[in-house]
């Protein structure tokens, strides 16, 4: 008997909000409510760069050795055994260490920038106007008007690293070092019998270049970042009506035991989601979730509390795959308590558990 007394009451509350649009042929003791088809997105992953590709230069400094050489200190003469020949000196010019460069680098520079990234393209939805003020007629539906209401994209801009100065190179000759030495010549010869002079040699030892200094570019490639765009594919719309329990569109509770002061959702909670809201959503009829708390704490945090535990049942329906348009959440704190434990009561925490609750009802999709 209550349950056809709900269908009636449904079926009236029904017929005063959509007039003639009714559904056919419905089944005594059951419950109907409108649902629309959601809008249908598919996630498109876009890679941004947020370090631009760069060379980076490695120098090498010049490479020596150092090695002996037998250089001629006093040529090969000839003495004469009256007259001594006459000796002058010649002074000899050599490199000890050969001319060379010197290699200086400078890094690349980076400018810190920002670029905005379309993640969500705009849409529309449809929604419906309020009566207008200066309607004659008592028909609640009369003098209303559907809207096609855009909704605009959604952008984010993140944080890249663009490249201001690349690394570049400078070479800076370094000169030679050059040594003498000294030699004696003959400046006259004996002038009486003659004998030859062995020459004299010394040896000295010098720095000479093996390898030049020089460089080797290494490329440094670009860093990539993964955003998530959602892309409209199909776009959904009011479609039937659905037949549900008339139990359902009462709260209904879920028996989510939420822990003091905390909106995650144990392995439990989720399992009783699973079992008894997932079902029915699957079906496309759309919920309403409401989150509720117990008095200790401030209303605030309170307040804070249950919008997070609301959002916290819709974000886990979401990720099990129910489109967003099918789930309205709100937390209603400690404005909704189900028994005496309100401020200044004491009451156990048996008591205070019956207030900590969440709930849902299957609503009409406008």
């Amino acid at each position: 008997m209550k349950k056809i007394l709900l269908s009636v009451a449904f079926i009236m509350i029904a017929t005063m909000s959509f007039g003639q649009d009714l559904p056919p042929n419905p089944e005594p003791g059951k419950c109907y409510v409108r649902c629309k088809t959601p809008d249908v997105y598919k996630n498109e992953t876009i890679n941004i760069a947020v370090s631009p590709e760069y060379k980076k230069i490695i120098s090498y400094p010049a490479e020596y050795k150092t090695i002996q050489e037998k250089v001629l200190i006093k040529e090969a003469g000839q003495k004469i055994l009256v007259v001594p020949a006459v000796w002058g000196t010649q002074e000899v010019t050599y490199f000890e260490k050969e001319d060379g460069t010197k290699i200086e680098t400078q890094k690349a520079t980076f400018v810190q920038g920002f670029e905005t990234v379309e993640i969500k393209a705009a849409t529309a939805s449809w929604e419906m106007s309020e009566k207008l003020p200066n309607c004659e007629s008592s028909n609640p539906d009369d003098c209303r008007y559907w809207c096609y209401k855009p909704k605009p994209a959604e952008f984010k801009t993140m944080p890249v690293e663009k490249l201001q100065q690349d690394a570049s190179v400078s070479k800076i000759s370094i000169p030679g070092v050059q040594k003498t030495y000294k030699r004696k010549v003959m400046v006259k010869p004996p002038t009486t019998s003659i004998v030859k002079t062995e020459p004299e040699y010394k040896t000295i030892e010098k720095t000479v270049l093996v390898r030049d200094a020089r460089t080797e570019e290494v490329v440094v490639p670009a860093v990539y970042r993964s955003v998530n765009k959602q892309i409209l594919v199909r776009k959904g719309g009011l479609t039937s009506w659905k037949a549900v329990d008339c139990e359902l569109i009462d709260n209904t509770p879920l028996p989510i035991n939420w822990d003091f002061s905390s909106a995650t959702l144990n392995e439990g909670a989720k399992q009783i989601i699973d079992a008894r809201l997932l079902p029915i959503l699957k079906d496309g009829v759309a919920v309403y979730i409401e989150s509720h708390t117990d008095m200790r704490g401030t209303k605030k945090d309170n307040q804070e509390l249950s919008d997070r535990r609301a959002k916290a049942v819709t974000d886990y329906l979401i990720s099990k795959g129910i489109n967003a348009s099918q789930l309205f959440a709100k937390g209603f704190g400690e404005s909704r308590l189900l028994n005496k434990c309100s401020d200044d009561v004491k009451c156990s925490e048996a008591e205070h558990s019956v207030n900590r609750r969440t709930t849902f009802r299957v609503v009409n999709q406008n």
